[in-house]
């Protein structure tokens, strides 16, 4: 799949069999999510998550997170804002790593989903908790993995409407 194909055919998948992701797969994507571009800094942690427990674990305190019960890896992407060299860049680092795994995890033919977890309060706290995330370190997301059970179409979001040229 060429990167057009893998950008413009990403979607969100939710539900997946249970056929393994195995660790070489999930060491590619996290090749990926590192060859994002960065405001000067690499501020990004990467917590790998199998154990059922703890993916279950995370659905309690989200509301929006059913998959993790089915994904069978889990990545959670956080970044490290006392590495920074500019300030307040840790967010868009973590956000271009985190669509890098996306991406090739669509390129790979394996499914998907972001899960959001900052800003929210309770959703870092617990997080943190399970998985032992220092307090200086923000957990930004968790991306679910696994082998789609179903192929989605691709959604046409293109709006030329919202291209201004030049001017607003």
């Amino acid at each position: 799949m060429d990167a057009f194909e893998a950008i413009l055919t990403r979607r969100s998948i939710r539900k997946y069999t249970s056929d393994p992701v195995s660790d070489e797969t999930v060491t590619e994507l996290l090749k990926a999510a590192m060859s994002a571009p960065t405001a000067g800094n690499e501020p990004w942690h990467f917590v790998v998550i199998r154990d059922r427990a703890t993916l279950n674990a995370v659905t309690t305190v989200h509301p929006h997170a059913d998959m993790l019960k089915q994904a069978q890896v889990a990545i959670s992407v956080c970044g490290d804002p006392t590495v920074e060299i500019l300030k307040g860049r840790w967010i868009l680092d973590c956000a271009a790593a985190t669509e890098n795994i996306l991406i090739a995890a669509n390129a790979l033919g394996l499914g998907a989903c972001w899960v959001g977890i900052y800003p929210e309060e309770n959703r870092m706290r617990k997080l943190r908790e399970l998985v032992r995330i220092p307090d200086h370190v923000v957990p930004l997301c968790m991306v679910s993995l696994g082998w789609p059970n179903r192929k989605k179409a691709p959604s046409a979001r293109f709006r030329e409407e919202r291209i201004h040229v030049e001017r607003w």
